[in-house]
C-alpha cells in the first residue's frame, strides 16, 4: 500500500491523480454519497461501490488526516486538500462517510481513551461501523441543553431510560453518541457523553418516512439501556463541553460534503439549450447562474482562507457558523435552479417516464430544504455569531 504521507510536494498530487485514476470506478461518477448512506442494501449490492469502500478505508484515505495508528493515512492538511481537489476533478466521492468519520472520530482523537480510540477509530477509518447522534429530544432542540434523558449510576453499570428524535440512521447504525442527564439539579453541567452500543436490550428505533422518500430520521427509545462504565467520553457531567467541540466538527463537516449531483451550468446546456455562440439562450437564467457561481466560487475560496489560516495555527472556531450558513446558502440556490433548469422534468420524484438524474436532482431539491436547519438551524447560527462573533448583547 502506497505510503501517501511520506509523498511530498508535486510528486504527492502526481501519485494522487495516479491512484484515483486506477482505482475509482468510472460507474461512480457523480454518484452521492447520500445515495448510499441512505440505502445500505444498495449499497452492499453494488460491487463498485463495496471495493471503492474497501480500497479507500484500507489505504487510511477515508480519513486521510488522522493517525496512522488509529487508521487513518497520516496526511497533513494540506496534503488532504489536494487529495480532495483531485478526488473532485473526477467527480469522485469519499465512500468513508457518515457520523462515525465526521464527527465522532475528531472527538474521540480530542477526548478518548486510548482504549476508546483503539477500540473504535480503527473500524469508523475502514467503514465497517455506522454511528448515530443521539442528541435531540421532543423538549430539547434548539435548546439541546434542556434535554431529560435519564443516566443513573448503578455501580457497576450506567442505567439510561428517554427518549431521543431526528436521529439520522439510528435504524442503521450499530452505536450512538449520546447526550445524557446525570445530574437534575444544574443545566449544562449536568450531561454526560456515552458511547452506546445499538444492539444493547431496552433500545427501540422508529423511522420517520419524509416527503423527499427518504426515511433516515427517527425515534429512539431507551428502556432500562445498561451501558457500560468504560463507554463514558471525557469525565462525568463535562459532557456538554465535549458536545460543543463535537458540533464545530458536524458544522465543518457539512460545510464540505454537500457537493454531490451534477453541475448546474452542463444541466442548462442539456435542457435550456445554447444559442450559435455557446451562450444560455435565457439571458435571465444566464445572469442568475453567473452569480451563482460566483458566490460558489467565493465560499470555496473562503474555505480555503480558513484552512490556511488554520494551517497557521489560528483557530478558526469562530467561522464555524458562518460557514455553515453561508454554505447552506449557496448549495439551496444550486438545488433551486437545477430543478427550475428541468422544467416538468423536476415535477417528478418517484414516478416512472423520468430519468434517474432527473429524479435524482428534484430529491435533491427536496432534501436541500434540510441545510439551513440541521446541525443548527440557520437562526440558531446567527445567534452564534452575534453574541461569539460580535459580541453583541442579548435580547431582554
Amino acid at each position: 500500500m502506497t505510503d501517501f504521507a511520506a509523498i511530498e510536494g508535486d510528486a504527492f498530487r502526481r501519485e494522487v491523480r495516479q491512484w484515483l485514476a486506477d482505482n475509482f470506478p468510472p460507474s461512480l461518477k457523480n454518484a452521492s454519497s447520500l445515495t448510499y448512506q441512505t440505502n445500505p442494501d444498495e449499497a452492499r449490492a453494488n460491487a463498485d461501490f463495496c471495493r471503492w469502500k474497501t480500497l479507500m478505508g484500507e489505504s487510511g484515505m477515508g480519513v486521510p488526516t488522522w493517525p496512522k495508528q488509529y487508521g487513518g493515512a497520516g496526511l497533513s492538511t494540506e496534503q488532504a486538500e489536494v487529495f480532495q481537489e483531485e478526488m473532485s476533478q473526477l467527480n469522485a466521492f469519499n465512500p468513508i462517510f457518515g457520523n462515525g468519520p465526521m464527527m465522532l472520530g475528531p472527538t474521540l482523537l480530542e477526548f478518548g481513551t486510548e482504549e476508546q480510540k483503539l477500540e473504535h477509530l480503527p473500524v469508523i477509518a475502514r467503514g465497517e461501523s455506522s454511528w448515530c447522534q443521539g442528541f435531540s429530544e421532543p423538549g430539547a432542540g434548539s435548546d439541546l441543553a434542556s434535554l431529560k434523558t435519564k443516566c443513573e449510576d448503578k455501580g457497576d453499570h450506567w442505567l439510561v431510560n428517554g427518549q431521543k428524535v431526528w436521529t439520522s440512521f439510528a435504524n442503521h447504525s450499530d452505536w450512538c453518541f449520546c447526550l445524557v442527564r446525570t445530574d437534575t439539579s444544574v443545566k449544562h453541567t449536568g450531561i454526560s457523553f456515552l458511547l452506546i452500543d445499538m444492539t444493547s436490550p431496552g433500545i427501540d428505533v422508529r423511522p420517520i418516512e419524509l416527503i423527499s422518500g427518504i426515511t433516515h430520521f427517527c425515534e429512539v427509545f431507551f428502556n432500562d439501556v445498561k451501558v457500560p462504565k468504560a463507554n463514558l467520553l471525557g469525565q462525568l457531567n463535562e459532557g456538554w463541553s465535549i458536545a460543543k467541540r463535537l458540533l464545530q466538527h458536524e458544522r465543518n463537516g457539512l460545510s464540505n460534503v454537500r457537493r454531490a449531483g451534477p453541475d448546474v451550468v452542463d444541466l442548462a446546456k442539456e435542457y435550456v439549450g445554447v444559442d450559435e455562440n455557446g451562450q444560455l439562450v435565457d439571458p435571465d437564467l444566464r445572469c442568475r447562474l453567473t452569480t451563482h457561481q460566483i458566490r460558489s466560487q467565493a465560499y470555496k475560496l473562503t474555505l480555503k482562507r480558513i484552512s490556511d489560516a488554520e494551517n497557521a495555527g489560528v483557530r478558526s472556531d469562530i467561522a464555524v457558523s458562518v460557514v455553515k450558513n453561508l454554505g447552506a446558502c449557496v448549495e439551496q440556490s444550486k438545488s433551486e435552479l437545477s430543478v427550475e433548469i428541468l422544467g416538468y422534468r423536476g415535477l417528478g420524484w418517484e414516478a416512472e417516464g423520468y430519468s434517474d438524474e432527473e429524479l435524482a436532482v428534484t430529491r435533491a431539491w427536496l432534501y436541500s430544504k434540510a441545510f439551513s436547519i440541521y446541525g443548527g438551524s440557520h437562526e440558531i447560527q446567527n445567534n452564534i455569531t452575534a453574541k461569539r462573533v460580535l459580541n453583541l448583547p442579548s435580547a431582554k
